[in-house]
């Protein structure tokens, strides 16, 4: 804990504690509620995410898992079936991973997100030890949650589950986790094993873990073929095509998270931004529909797959209303579109809203 200590306090340099100033506050904070933990944006500070705002979702409710009984089974299409208790997986191999997690249905400036420092084994020596045979080609992980789906007419109980292919669950950083931030994991966080999915969204993140099969075929249960699906439309000439996607990798998004006057009347916007599998390379700040300006970028902090502290310095502000609005670059040239981009008005599903968040302040 002490470097994400350091790290916390290397970005407070950038609060009005450290310059004396005094926080505006955004015309657009919505209620908090301590019974569904969010991050709280006008606070934002701390590198590792406080326990008290790490939000939690259980889609069939938060299993008790009876540790003495659990075990973890890797099966379908491998050639030697693994049964394996929490303690053989804790002797593999272990690695500590800073990840920022997003829940995919999280809003432009909504609080479904939070970085914290997971520990766990790859997942990758796992599968080569069962040994997939060649026909293998998707990861199905099941969880201990469960429930009732009505699929054709019929009544049938499900599991929570999700796929990943092969070549993504077999990636370094994939991990079966079982700490976050020293400590083990909580029953609202996944205990006693989870998976750590970086660079995607939470939903693939599968908590209450109890399986690992390989299939021949995709996985299309609920969480992946009717829900967590994103419906989104194309132009081609005068025809709309409308697809359908299962929700999958992060896309690239920015957040401005507070706005703080310094003593020299200088309003400081400061927030985060983050991406998938490509690298936020930069962000820009807009005031009031006029100019793109750069903001700097937190160069100690430029781990993987985190989010990334930004600040821009507003000056000559004057009274009244305003808006803020930041937009993220990643290493490809990918630009977080805005809110009337194509990309985002032909999307029919709340899932993936990585729009250009657009905020207000009063002066």
């Amino acid at each position: 804990m002490m470097a994400a200590t350091a790290i916390g306090a290397a970005f407070a340099r950038f609060s009005n504690a450290a310059e004396g100033g005094q926080d505006v506050p955004f015309l657009d904070i919505r209620p908090y509620n301590p019974e569904r933990p969010t991050l709280k944006w006008e606070l934002l500070s701390d590198w590792i995410t406080p326990p008290d705002q790490r939000f939690r979702v259980g889609h069939y409710g938060f299993p008790d898992v009876d540790l003495a009984k659990w075990s973890l089974e890797v099966k379908g299409l491998v050639n030697r079936p693994l049964t394996l208790k929490l303690d053989d997986i804790k002797k593999r191999k272990a690695k500590e991973l800073t990840v920022t997690m997003e829940c995919s249905g999280n809003s432009p400036t909504g609080g479904l997100i939070y970085n914290g420092k997971w520990k766990g084994t790859p997942l990758g020596p796992i599968l080569k030890e069962a040994g997939v045979k060649p026909e293998g080609m998707e990861v199905v992980f099941w969880a201990a949650d469960s429930g009732v789906e009505k699929i054709r007419g019929a009544d049938y109980p499900q599991n929570f589950a999700r796929s990943l292919a092969l070549k993504d669950a077999m990636k370094e950083d994939v991990l079966l986790c079982w700490e976050m931030n020293g400590e083990p994991l909580t029953k609202q966080h996944g205990a006693p094993l989870r998976m750590v999915v970086p660079d995607w969204y939470g939903v693939a993140w599968v908590k209450w873990l109890t399986r690992i099969e390989l299939h021949d075929r995709a996985q299309l249960g609920r969480f992946m073929g009717r829900d967590y699906v994103t419906i989104r439309g194309e132009k081609h000439g005068d025809q709309t095509i409308w697809r359908e996607s299962s929700v999958g990798k992060m896309n690239l998004k920015s957040v401005p998270a507070r706005v703080t006057k310094l003593a020299d009347g200088t309003l400081r916007v400061q927030g985060a931004a983050w991406s998938g599998e490509n690298a936020v390379q930069k962000v820009e700040v807009r005031i009031d529909n006029g100019q793109w300006m750069p903001a700097q970028i937190a160069k100690d902090r430029s781990t993987p797959h985190t989010w990334r502290f930004w600040t821009y310095d507003w000056k000559g502000a004057s009274p009244g209303e305003h808006t803020v609005a930041s937009r993220a670059v990643d290493a490809k040239g990918n630009l977080q579109p805005s809110p009337d981009d194509p990309f985002i008005t032909l999307k029919k599903t709340y899932w993936e809203a990585n729009q250009q968040a657009v905020r207000k302040i009063k002066i």
